[in-house]
C-alpha cells in the first residue's frame, strides 16, 4: 500500500478502485481483468502526466517520501561484505551517519551515508538523519582511512541538515562540518557522491564535495530548507512553496548551474514506487563514475575536485 502525497490523490483513487476490483470474485456484468487493465493504463498515463511537470515544492515532497530507499537499502543491495565502522575516536558514535568498508562490483571501497530511519524507532535512533559533530568527525576518520589505503569513497546523502541543537553547537558543529569539507577536498582517491533524497545545507555538503556528484531525478539539494528560507525571507512558513521555487533545488536546476554532474532517472512515480529499480540505476551510475575516475593520478583527482568547487556559482549566471 502506497503512502500517497497530496498531489497524487487522483492516482490514489484509481489505484483504490483497482484494489477493490481485484478483491471481487467475479461478476456476470463486468469483465474484471479487462477493467483492471483499463484502469492500470489510466494510472500509468496519469503518473507520466503528473511526474513530468512536478513543481519544486512537489519534488521536495517526493524527496522526503518516507518510502524512498534509504542508505541502508543501498548498502544492502550494492555493497558486498559491508563492515560498519563506528565512533569518531573523540566523543561518541553518531547513528545519523553510517559508514564502513565493503566491496562495490568487486572493488574495495569506503561507503559513508546519512541515514534518516524508516519507522519511528529507527528515526529516533538515527536522529532523522541530522548528524552531530561526532558524526562528521567519524566521516573524516573514514575518508582519511580510505586515502591511506587507496580506496575509492562513495557517499550517499539524505539529510534535512546537520543537527541544530545546543549540545551539537557546544561541541563544535560548524568546525566539524568545515573540517569534513576540507577532508573531502584533500583526499587523493576517486570520490563519488549521490544525493538520494534530501540534501540539506552544510550537513549534506560536508559529505558531498566529491569528484563526481550524482543526483536522483526527484531528489533536492539546497543551502536551506524551503520552510527555513520562507521563515527568514517572508517570516511566513506558508511561503515554503515560493521558497522552493526560488532556491533552484531540483536536479535539473542544479545540473544547469553546474552544481551536480549527472541526473539519475527514477522509476515512473518516484524511487519509492520501485526501490529495486531505483537502487540498480544508482549503482550503475556510481559504477560508471568510478570507472571514469579510476585511471587518474591522486594529485589530479584532488586538484580537479578543488577546482570544481571553487568554480561553483559561476556557471549559468552570466
Amino acid at each position: 500500500m502506497h503512502n500517497y502525497l497530496d498531489f497524487e490523490k487522483p492516482i490514489a483513487e484509481l489505484e483504490g478502485k483497482i484494489e477493490e476490483l481485484r478483491h471481487l470474485t467475479g461478476s456476470a456484468d463486468v469483465n474484471i481483468v479487462d477493467e483492471v487493465s483499463r484502469l492500470q493504463a489510466k494510472v500509468e498515463k496519469l503518473l507520466v502526466q503528473t511526474y513530468s511537470k512536478l513543481t519544486s515544492w512537489q519534488k521536495t515532497q517526493v524527496a522526503r517520501h518516507h518510502d524512498r530507499p534509504h542508505v541502508v537499502d543501498y548498502v544492502f543491495k550494492l555493497i558486498d561484505d559491508f563492515t560498519p565502522l563506528a565512533g569518531d575516536r573523540q566523543f561518541a558514535e553518531d547513528a545519523a551517519i553510517t559508514g564502513g568498508l565493503g566491496r562495490f562490483k568487486g572493488q574495495s571501497v569506503v561507503v559513508i551515508g546519512t541515514e534518516k530511519g524508516s519507522d519511528t524507532n529507527s528515526r529516533l535512533k538515527h536522529n532523522f538523519g541530522m548528524a552531530k559533530p561526532e558524526g562528521y568527525r567519524k566521516a573524516q576518520r573514514l575518508m582519511k582511512m580510505a586515502d591511506r589505503f587507496g580506496l575509492p569513497v562513495i557517499t550517499l546523502i539524505d539529510t534535512p541538515g546537520a543537527y541544530p541543537g545546543v549540545d551539537a553547537e557546544a561541541r563544535g558543529q560548524a568546525e566539524a562540518i568545515a573540517r569534513s569539507i576540507e577532508t573531502c577536498l584533500a583526499i587523493k582517491v576517486p570520490f563519488v557522491s549521490v544525493i538520494i533524497g534530501e540534501g540539506g545545507s552544510g550537513g549534506a555538503m560536508a559529505l558531498a564535495a566529491a569528484n563526481t556528484v550524482l543526483m536522483q531525478e526527484h531528489a533536492i539539494y539546497s543551502v536551506i530548507s524551503p520552510e527555513g528560507c520562507a521563515s527568514i525571507l517572508w517570516r511566513d512558513g506558508d511561503k515554503a512553496e515560493d521558497a522552493a521555487e526560488a532556491l533552484k533545488l531540483t536536479a535539473d536546476n542544479l545540473l544547469e548551474l553546474g552544481i551536480i554532474d549527472k541526473v539519475i532517472p527514477e522509476p515512473l512515480g518516484g524511487a519509492h514506487r520501485n526501490k529495486t529499480a531505483a537502487i540498480d540505476a544508482t549503482g550503475g551510475a556510481i559504477e560508471e563514475a568510478l570507472s571514469e575516475l579510476s585511471g587518474l593520478d591522486g594529485d589530479v583527482l584532488k586538484t580537479r575536485r578543488r577546482e570544481k568547487f571553487l568554480e561553483m556559482g559561476t556557471k549559468g549566471l552570466a
